[in-house]
């Protein structure tokens, strides 16, 4: 069996300014990775709409540095125009990440032979492996299971990270998996990672991970040896502390919520993805007692 890779999309941490504590960050990538994950930067759970371009080019040197070689490093370089996200994608691609993941455009509606175009030369023009990312509901463009199939021909594109929510689009992707060694499927949906990886997903790219790191982990190290009912078991906690605490608000906001109530060096998130309530955090905070979670 090909190693697992559970990867956490790890939130940005802000200070009082809203402007980001590198030192904090650190803090949270020494976190995923002594429970074994490896990391996603600027992803959607990292509050990467908001972050400027050197913001990004900063934080991932700041998680590679941090890092230092004990796990991987991919970083979402994604932005609505195909010209910023090669510019984004070249100058991390010099600081020593393992991949670049490319959310699909957002406001700009894109037909499949344009998402075909913008992937293609992103891919042409950046030496490191791209991974597709589709998020539908966030972007509003979704990466069709035919074009995905016609992109895992380019020699540079070795991945999709699904996070359609169902498992209709995650079948599909696995499904052009199966037929090739060279393109691997990341689960997103957090209460999917068991079924993906029973269906031949390489791993997952969790952002519930921030909150419970060593449960991920343990979905996906119980299935990588054998042990189907271990993974299993702690499927189901994960997929109920999904269920509660997202049944709270907006999913990215809720988890990076919950960390700053575990430990307030994470900060907000930028606004306006949420503006915090004493109503809200009591409701979070009951959600974290049940499932005995702390640092």
């Amino acid at each position: 069996m090909k190693e697992i890779l559970p990867f956490v999309a790890l939130v940005t941490c802000f200070d009082d300014q809203e402007t980001i504590d590198y030192a904090a960050v650190r803090k949270q990538v020494r976190r995923q990775v002594t429970a074994g994950n490896n990391i996603l930067a600027c992803g959607t759970n990292g509050d990467f709409t908001s972050l400027t371009f050197p913001e990004k080019v900063r934080l991932c040197a700041e998680v590679v540095e941090e890092v230092a070689g004990k796990a991987k490093v991919f970083v979402n370089a994604g932005t609505p125009s195909t010209y910023e996200t090669i510019l984004l994608a070249k100058e991390v691609s010099t600081l020593g990440v393992d991949g670049i993941a490319v959310i699909t455009p957002y406001f700009i509606g894109c037909t499949q032979e344009g998402l075909y175009a913008h992937y293609t030369r992103i891919a042409d023009n950046v030496d490191k492996p791209i991974y597709l990312y589709d998020i539908p509901a966030r972007t509003q463009n979704h990466i069709e299971p035919e074009t995905a199939a016609r992109l895992a021909e380019h020699p540079n594109i070795q991945g999709i990270k699904d996070s359609g929510g169902g498992k209709e689009s995650l079948d599909a992707y696995l499904e052009i998996a199966r037929d090739r060694d060279d393109f691997d499927v990341f689960s997103g949906p957090d209460s999917l990672i068991h079924y993906a990886l029973s269906q031949g997903a390489g791993g997952c790219i969790s952002g519930l991970g921030n909150v419970m790191p060593d449960t991920l982990n343990a979905i996906c190290q119980c299935y990588e040896k054998g042990d189907t009912e271990g993974s299993l078991r702690h499927q189901e906690l994960f997929t109920q502390l999904r269920v509660d605490l997202y049944g709270l608000g907006f999913a990215p906001a809720m988890v990076k919520r919950a960390l700053y109530l575990l430990d307030s060096s994470v900060g907000a998130s930028r606004q306006p993805a949420l503006i915090p309530t004493m109503e809200l955090d009591e409701k979070i905070k009951t959600v974290l007692t049940k499932f005995e979670i702390e640092l």
